[in-house]
């Protein structure tokens, strides 16, 4: 779907969510929801309003947080808990539905795309629901993590002296004594 179809869509979206709750229409949320919506991926809090920031747009961090509160309220931002203490968001409408690869190690998060795990057919078969869209974490080490582990797994076993043990000293100094 065309970015301009997409923004227009979920503008018509929040101002009925907003005008059904009561909520103020103004001119931040629109820009926020604009601008989580000219960007593709992941984000959370504070990139979010340090990207604002550099395209001069002055907004609250108060403002930014009630307006993805509404957001996710709407069903047009997606919430994510990556095993991180900081929560990642990401646009709702118009995203394809992915998977997840969470690294354990780095906290890297990688999607890949899952068009045949949950075909349209797989969705019917849900009596009484409508899927709007679906997510699936894969957790696990990347491989630049995992060779790095070993690097230093390898280093630390070369760096460490032979242990010997009581017997073996004894065993070395029977032989010195034999000489």
């Amino acid at each position: 779907m065309d970015d301009e179809i997409i923004k227009n869509k979920v503008k018509e979206i929040f101002t009925e969510y907003l005008t059904l709750h009561k909520h103020r229409k103004t001119p931040e949320r629109y820009a926020i929801l604009d601008h989580i919506y000219s960007t593709k991926g992941h984000f959370d809090m504070d990139s979010l309003y340090n990207s604002m920031i550099e395209e001069n747009f002055r907004v609250s961090r108060a403002t930014l947080y009630n307006t993805i509160d509404l957001l996710l309220e709407c069903g047009l931002v997606v919430k994510h808990q990556f095993g991180e203490n900081v929560s990642k968001y990401e646009r709702a409408y118009g995203n394809e539905n992915h998977n997840h690869i969470i690294c354990t190690s780095c906290g890297r998060v990688w999607e890949t795309k899952n068009g045949d795990l949950f075909t349209p057919t797989q969705q019917k078969k849900i009596k009484k629901f409508t899927v709007h869209y679906y997510s699936m974490y894969i957790y696990g080490i990347c491989s630049k993590c995992s060779h790095a582990k070993k690097m230093e797994l390898h280093r630390l076993s070369q760096a460490q002296p032979e242990k010997t043990t009581g017997a073996d000293k004894k065993q070395k100094k029977s032989k010195k004594n034999e000489s």
